[in-house]
């Protein structure tokens, strides 16, 4: 699920950040200082879920969600618990007062998945990765994307058409592509499975590219495949 966090505090940001950064189904795109920035942020970038704090300046938090027409999943994250009952009047997901532990985040988080997966259409993962490249964000659809590379301290993303890439280890990009359709065949690549061509010797041909299939990965590769 695509997640943004608002809030004024620089710790308090921090800390949700690195609650995030460490559950797998959360993808992190966006990190806002106010209200105001949350609300154009979310015109222009796909949001599933909003951590929200509540006392800012110019703009609240409850004013953001009292303004928005079709709003994502929100989880209010305040040092205050006096809010609660007029949060849960605009069907907010959860309510958590700080300091707030993993646990009681992990909870909160694993509500709104079930919430989403809930929802027709959705497998409870989102269909776009954002990217840095350059000095802008460029989203790249899942299905769009053929395979990920290694390169030292970087990635390559493959799609039909270019490539991405991307300053992250493959241990970070393999969390934010736990999507089914993607499995680590190699230590130095990440495939679709759903854009194989074909499997010749101990390489999968994807685009007319052989990409080695590792002795360590091979068999729980293989048993994902349905072979007759």
């Amino acid at each position: 699920m695509n997640c943004i966090i608002v809030d004024d505090d620089e710790m308090s940001r921090a800390i949700v950040k690195h609650f995030v950064e460490q559950t797998q189904f959360l993808n992190l795109v966006g990190i806002c200082t106010d209200a105001i920035q949350a609300a154009n942020t979310l015109q222009s970038t796909a949001v599933d879920l909003i951590f929200l704090d509540v006392e800012m300046p110019e703009m609240t938090g409850m004013e953001l969600v009292k303004s928005l027409t079709s709003k994502p999943q929100v989880v209010i994250i305040s040092s205050r618990a006096d809010y609660a009952v007029e949060a849960f009047e605009y069907s907010i997901a959860d309510y958590l007062v700080k300091p707030i532990s993993y646990a009681r985040f992990l909870k909160a988080v694993e509500k709104v998945r079930d919430s989403f997966d809930s929802q027709p259409g959705n497998n409870g993962q989102s269909q776009d990765l954002y990217i840095k490249t350059d000095a802008k964000i460029v989203k790249i659809t899942l299905k769009e994307l053929l395979y990920v590379e290694a390169l030292a301290d970087y990635v390559i993303l493959h799609t039909a058409t270019a490539r991405y890439i991307v300053h992250s280890t493959m241990k970070g990009i393999e969390k934010k592509l736990s999507d089914g359709s993607f499995v680590r065949i190699h230590r130095s690549y990440i495939i679709n499975t759903e854009k194989i061509e074909s499997i010749e010797d101990l390489s999968v041909v994807i685009n007319k590219k052989y990409i080695p299939i590792g002795a360590s990965y091979k068999d729980t590769f293989l048993k994902r495949l349905n072979i007759l």
